[in-house]
């Protein structure tokens, strides 16, 4: 891909990023064109359905959640890298306001998957170190902490400020995820 065609692809990657942290994943396609500063047909060239733009955003948004996670690996307290992981992973699900459910709906099926496997593997090693730390309890499994920073992204994403509600509501749960 030529530099410039690049560059139109990451900035409507990121106009629709912004436009779905504000009205959905059902924010309109023109506005994420005029925002990206390209013409429609730019847009639909480089992501011919609504599907592929949300598919793009998403996997974006995962592999950075995966590189958060990687670089925390090497933090001196396992504990805290771990709730600093799981917060990310709260604002990154409260920012992609009904971006799951769009893409339940078609689009590629093994992006869905693809993208589960990379969160719970990045989430697991992060997981593993705070268990050697003993900064969570040994029955934890990174299944229970995703579903718990899902179930917090769901019930506050229509809050007015959702991201601060959701932080809040995982530092109260994350004090049962600590060993007693």
């Amino acid at each position: 891909m030529r530099a410039d065609a690049r560059r139109n692809v990451d900035r409507i990657i990121a106009a629709a990023g912004a436009l779905i942290a504000e009205h959905g994943a059902d924010a309109s396609l023109e506005e994420v064109a005029r925002r990206a500063g390209v013409g429609s047909a730019t847009l639909h060239r480089h992501f011919p359905s609504r599907q592929a733009l949300l598919e793009a955003v998403f996997k974006d948004r995962v592999e950075a959640l995966c590189a958060k996670a990687d670089d925390l690996l090497g933090a001196p307290d396992p504990g805290e890298a771990l709730l600093t992981w799981l917060r990310a992973v709260g604002a990154h699900a409260v920012a992609n306001r009904g971006l799951g459910a769009s893409l339940m709906g078609g689009g590629d099926p093994t992006l869905g998957s693809t993208c589960h496997d990379m969160i719970t593997n990045a989430g697991d090693a992060l997981l593993a170190r705070a268990r050697a730390a003993d900064a969570v309890r040994p029955d934890i499994a990174i299944t229970h902490l995703l579903k718990l920073v899902s179930a917090i992204a769901l019930a506050t994403e229509q809050e007015p400020d959702g991201p601060a509600e959701a932080d809040c509501l995982l530092a109260i749960a994350i004090d049962g995820v600590r060993p007693h």
